[in-house]
């Protein structure tokens, strides 16, 4: 994953949303390693966007 395409990812929401989102899930993924004892080999915000790429997760904007 070098250059994704961000538009498939967006579908009309800000960029800032997908920051944000990417920001909070590497958190929680991070958190849960370190409760696990898990040692992650790839950066948590590189498993994130990932997870936003696959349509693992979805970006909810709060109203």
């Amino acid at each position: 994953m070098l250059n994704p395409n961000l538009d498939s990812i967006l579908e009309g929401k800000a960029r800032y949303s997908l920051v944000i989102a990417t920001a909070k899930r590497a958190r929680e993924i991070s958190d849960e390693a370190l409760e696990k004892g898990k040692i992650i080999t790839e950066k948590p915000v590189t498993l994130a966007l990932d997870e936003f790429i696959k349509g693992e997760r979805v970006i909810q904007q709060e109203k």
